[in-house]
């Protein structure tokens, strides 16, 4: 029962995005909505009003900062280009998750590969993402709080 909790507002999303209410889209959209419920494997929580306001807000919050890393690092990525001769030192670097959940886990992956100059090339047993950084030549402060925040943030969504 939890799977179609997920499935329809997945299906509802395709909908809304292409358009097109013809009977082929709307079950093509049921497949595409299942298989990702199958890929995916959402996991049955417990739902409670009181913490939704919360969660939005966490939602919210989460996408602005998703939205003001990308800028940052997209000038951070301009400027390196533009001006060859700046010492940068690419690397990988390990980045532990802490994320209590894998679609947790997923998704702040998601969002540091999202990030200019930086890509998650795997993730281990342990929820380690080893990240590939354009200039990992100091990354101990700034990945500890970017990932701390959004460690905070999916926790508040998604708890």
């Amino acid at each position: 029962m939890h799977y179609l909790t997920f499935m329809i507002p997945v299906w509802l999303l395709y909908m809304l995005l292409t358009g097109n209410w013809a009977i082929n889209n709307i079950i093509t959209g049921l497949v595409l909505a299942g298989l990702v419920a199958l890929l995916v494997r959402p996991v049955k929580r417990p739902f409670t009003w009181h913490r939704l306001p919360d969660a939005l807000l966490a939602s919210g919050i989460y996408l602005l900062r998703l939205l003001w890393d990308l800028l940052l690092s997209g000038l951070q990525v301009a400027r390196i280009v533009l001006t060859p001769s700046l010492p940068i030192k690419p690397g990988i670097v390990a980045i532990p998750s802490e994320c209590e959940s894998d679609l947790g886990v997923a998704l702040s992956a998601h969002a540091i590969t999202l990030t200019p100059g930086e890509m998650v090339v795997e993730i281990d047993d342990e929820g380690i993402m080893y990240t590939h950084m354009l200039d990992a030549s100091n990354p101990d402060e700034h990945v500890e709080a970017a990932q701390r925040t959004r460690r905070d943030l999916l926790s508040r969504i998604f708890v």
